[in-house]
């Protein structure tokens, strides 16, 4: 199997499971402390990270603040998704954010400049399609 595909199907079971189990988590704790359990578990990996650079991260400033962005709207998307999911249907708000990709294609195509395909228009289609059936 190649190398992408492996990493790509982990990513999917992780992800998957990392939807799935906030489910769990607001079932036995408010989704404040579901999400103060998650940093801490993030920061877990962060420190993996750290050693496996020696401790020595890359720095730009532009570089930092796009991650340091990317990671208070992660935490902040998932505050609002573990308050979602301990009054919805997990399997209804997750297949609702999966459709994400509809947002970053318009985005690609707006400031980078990413050609939008046909093949895209389909999917942003059966993406508000879906929005439709799930929502009803």
């Amino acid at each position: 199997m190649n190398n992408w595909l492996f990493n790509a199907l982990l990513m999917l079971v992780m992800w998957g499971l990392w939807a799935f189990l906030p489910k769990l988590a607001v079932k036995y704790i408010d989704p404040k402390s579901a999400l103060i359990y998650q940093c801490i578990g993030s920061v877990l990996v962060g420190l993996v990270m750290l050693v496996m650079v020696d401790f020595k991260p890359q720095t730009h400033p532009k570089g930092m603040l796009y991650g340091g962005l990317t990671g208070i709207l992660g935490f902040g998307g998932m505050l609002v998704y573990l308050i979602t999911v301990s009054k919805v249907r997990v399997a209804t708000v997750a297949t609702l954010t999966a459709l994400y990709p509809i947002v970053v294609i318009v985005l690609a195509y707006l400031i980078l400049k990413e050609p939008i395909t046909i093949k895209h228009v389909f999917g942003f289609g059966f993406g508000l399609l879906a929005i439709t059936l799930l929502a009803t």
